[in-house]
C-alpha cells in the first residue's frame, strides 16, 4: 500500500515539475520501483528461505523419526536377536556340559570294556588252550584226526538233512493224497490189475488144503501174529478168504511157495504153531527143498544119461523144477531140448552126448543165486567156464541166442531145438514170463541197497515188502529208503497200477531159560 502511494506521490510531482522534471521523476520511480522490486524480492527470498527452513526442518524432523523408527526396529531386533543368543548360550553350555557328562560316561565305558576285552583275551587264550588239549583227547581217544572228524561230522549232517527231506516229503505225499481225488482211482486201478493178472493165477498161487476151517484161526494167531511170521519168513503172501477147507499161497517164486506149502503142512499136523515155531519150521523145510533139488537134478542127469556135472550145475538143474519160462517149466524144457538135440546129433553123425548136455545146461542161466545184468544165455555161458565145461558146450550155451559167435555145430543145433521146444501149440505165454521178471526185478531193486536183508514182491506185484536190518538202519533211515526205492521203481520199471513199499524194521531180543 504504502509503495502504491509513493508511486502516486512522484507521478503528481512529476506531473507538476512539468517535463524538466519527468527525467527526474522518472528515474526516482525507478531507483524506487528498482528498490521496492529488490525489497520484495528480498522479502519473497526471505519468505521463500523461511519456508525452506521450514520444510527443511519437517523433512528433518521426517528424516529423524524414520531414523529413529528404523532404529527403533533394529534395537528392536538385535535385542530380539540378542536373547536367542543369550538363549542357545544357555543351550550350548547345557549341551556342553551334557556332552562333558556324556564324554566322562563314554569314557568311563571304554575303560571298562578295555578292561572287558583283556579279561575276554585271557580267557580266550585260555580256552583256546582247553580246546586244542580237548582235541588232542578226543584224536587220541577216537582214532580220527581233525579232518576226518569234520568229514564224519558232514558225513551225518548230511544224512540227518536227507532223513528231514525224506519226511518232509512223506508229509507233503501224505497231504496231498489227503486233498486230492485218489481212492477211486486207486479202486478202478486195482480192479484193471487183478483181471490183467488173471492168466497167471496158475503159475503164481498154491492152494494148501486143510481139514477143517477151525485150523484157518489156529494159522492166523492172535491178532494175525502166526500169518505174519509165516509171511516174513517165506516172503509167500497167505490168503485166508472164505473158501471152505482151504488156503492161498500166493508168490511169484515156486520154490517159496513150495517151502511154504511143506510148512504149513507140517505145522497144521504137529498143531504147535507160533512164531517162533514157525521159523524153525520153515528153516528145516528150507533145508529140504534144498535137498530136494539136488536130489532132482542128480536125478534128472541120471534118466538123460550126463555123468560128470558139477555139484553147482546139478543144484542148478534141480532149480529148474520150480522156474518157468513163458508159462513153460524149465526143467521139463530143458529135458525136451536135450532129447531133441541128441536125435538131431545122431542124425547128424555128431556125439549125442555133448548135444545133449549141451541141451540141458543151455538155460541154467536163469536159475543163478546171484542175477547179475547179463543175458542167461551169456551169464549160462560164464556159469559153465566156471565149472570146466568143453568150450563147445559153453559156445552153444552162449550162442542159442546169437549172443556169442557160434564156433560149433553144437550151438546151432542148441538153438533149433530151444525153439523147437518152445514153440510147439500151448509152450509157452509171454504175460506169464513177463509178469515173473517183473516182479523179480522189484525184488532185485530194492535188495541193491545197503541193510536190507530180504525183499518179498506180493500182491501180484501190487506191494514190495523190504525187511532191513535192525541194526543197520534206525527207523528215521526206514523212511527215506522206502522213497528212494519208490522213486527208482517210478524212473526204472513199467508197470500197471501203483505198487506199495512196505519198509519192515524189527529189533529182537531172544534169551533161553535153562
Amino acid at each position: 500500500m504504502s509503495s502504491i502511494l509513493i508511486i502516486i506521490i512522484c507521478i503528481v510531482v512529476a506531473a507538476a515539475a512539468g517535463a524538466g522534471a519527468t527525467m527526474l521523476i522518472q528515474r526516482s520511480l525507478a531507483r524506487t520501483r528498482a528498490k521496492l522490486i529488490i525489497e520484495e524480492a528480498q522479502r519473497d527470498a526471505d519468505d521463500l528461505k523461511k519456508t525452506k527452513i521450514l520444510e527443511g526442518r519437517e523433512e528433518a524432523l521426517k528424516i529423524t523419526s524414520e531414523a529413529e523408527k528404523v532404529a527403533n526396529q533394529r534395537l528392536s531386533k538385535a535385542q530380539s536377536v540378542e536373547a536367542k543368543l543369550k538363549q542357545r548360550e544357555l543351550q550350548l553350555n547345557q549341551q556342553q556340559s551334557e556332552n562333558q557328562r556324556a564324554k566322562n560316561e563314554i569314557d568311563s565305558q571304554r575303560t571298562r570294556l578295555e578292561e572287558q576285552n583283556a579279561r575276554n583275551e585271557a580267557r580266550k587264550a585260555e580256552l583256546d588252550k582247553l580246546t586244542a588239549r580237548a582235541q588232542e583227547e578226543l584224536e587220541h581217544i577216537s582214532g580220527l584226526s581233525s579232518e576226518e572228524a569234520k568229514e564224519k561230522l558232514i558225513q551225518s549232517l548230511k544224512d540227518e538233512a536227507k532223513t528231514a527231506a525224506a519226511s518232509y516229503i512223506n508229509d507233503i505225499m501224505d497231504e496231498a493224497k489227503m486233498t486230492a481225488n485218489k481212492e477211486a482211482k486207486r479202486i478202478v486201478v486195482q480192479s484193471i490189475q487183478r483181471v490183467a493178472t488173471e492168466t497167471a493165477i496158475e503159475n503164481s498161487v498154491t492152494v494148501f488144503h486143510i481139514d477143517s476151517d477151525e485150523i484157518k484161526g489156529r494159522i492166523i494167531g492172535r491178532e494175525g501174529r502166526n500169518i505174519r511170521a509165516l509171511e516174513a519168513a517165506t516172503g509167500i503172501e497167505i490168503i485166508v478168504d472164505d473158501t471152505p477147507e482151504a488156503i492161498v499161497l500166493s508168490g511169484f517164486d515156486p520154490v517159496r511157495r513150495e517151502i511154504a506149502r511143506l510148512a504149513l503142512h507140517q505145522l497144521v499136523a504137529d498143531g504147535r504153531i507160533h512164531p517162533a515155531r514157525i521159523e524153525e519150521v520153515v528153516a528145516k523145510v528150507r533145508k529140504q527143498v534144498e535137498e530136494e533139488i539136488i536130489e532132482t537134478g542128480k536125478r534128472t542127469a541120471i534118466d538123460l544119461g550126463i555123468h560128470g556135472l558139477h555139484p553147482d550145475l546139478i543144484r542148478l538143474v534141480g532149480k529148474m523144477k520150480y522156474r518157468s519160462s513163458y508159462g513153460q517149466n524149465l526143467l521139463q524144457h530143458s529135458r525136451e531140448t536135450a532129447n531133441l538135440c541128441a536125435i538131431m546129433a545122431s542124425e547128424l553123425g555128431l556125439n549125442p552126448k555133448k548135444a545133449r548136455r549141451a541141451g540141458l545146461l543151455h538155460d541154467i542161466g536163469k536159475v543163478p543165486d546171484e542175477e547179475p545184468e547179463l543175458p542167461h544165455a551169456v551169464l549160462g555161458m560164464k556159469l559153465a567156464e566156471k565149472y570146466k565145461e568143453k568150450p563147445e558146450i559153453c559156445n552153444a550155451i552162449g550162442a542159442h541166442h546169437d549172443e556169442v559167435e557160434m564156433t560149433s555145430l553144437l550151438a546151432p543145433i542148441v538153438q533149433v531145438c530151444d525153439a523147437i521146444s518152445g514153440a510147439r501149440p500151448g509152450a509157452r505165454r509171454e504175460i506169464v514170463e513177463a509178469y515173473i521178471k517183473r516182479l523179480n526185478d522189484l525184488e532185485q531193486l530194492a535188495l541193491s541197497y545197503p541193510g536190507v536183508i530180504k525183499t518179498y514182491a506180493i500182491q501180484a506185484g501190487r506191494e514190495l515188502r523190504v525187511i532191513v536190518g535192525a541194526d543197520k538202519i534206525d527207523d528215521a533211515e526206514t523212511e527215506k529208503l522206502s522213497t528212494e526205492i519208490a522213486r527208482r521203481i517210478q524212473d526204472e520199471m513199467t508197470y500197471p497200477g501203483q505198487v506199495k513199499i512196505t519198509v519192515i524194521r524189527e529189533t529182537r531180543s531172544v534169551s533161553f531159560a535153562k
